[in-house]
């Protein structure tokens, strides 16, 4: 992927930013400017709050090109509070047995980079979330 492209995604994927539909409050992961609900207009930016559950769960064992030194991987679809649903990889977790429903969090990590001296690209993967004691 060039570099241009990841800085255009930089805010997406670092800070989990996608849109509001100014119309029907509908919240849209990634951004799209169109609301998937009523057709309108959705440019409003919304910073999501990282917070969500596993809806569902695989781990990849072969992974694809760029990706090999990873594998084995979770990878898993997570429905954020807010309402939308991703796919992102599971990280952070230990011993601990995955769950649909397990409350998870986004964190920025490392997703690869591109050869020895290549470029290094951040983005969102999603750990277990550690319970605050105002919880």
């Amino acid at each position: 992927m060039e570099i241009s492209r990841h800085w255009r995604l930089k805010r997406q994927r670092y800070a989990l930013i996608g849109e509001v539909c100014p119309h029907c409050q509908k919240k849209i992961f990634p951004p799209r400017d169109i609301c998937p609900e009523c057709s309108e207009d959705a440019r409003t930016l919304y910073q999501f709050s990282g917070r969500g559950e596993v809806y569902s769960y695989t781990t990849v064992y072969q992974a694809p090109s760029g990706y090999e030194a990873n594998a084995p991987y979770t990878v898993a679809l997570v429905k954020l509070v807010e309402g939308p649903m991703l796919t992102a990889q599971l990280t952070d977790l230990g011993d601990e047995p995955i769950e649909v429903g397990m409350p998870v969090e986004m964190v920025t990590r490392k997703l690869r980079s591109d050869g020895e001296r290549g470029m290094l690209v951040y983005g969102y993967k999603f750990r277990p979330r550690l319970i605050e004691a105002s919880e």
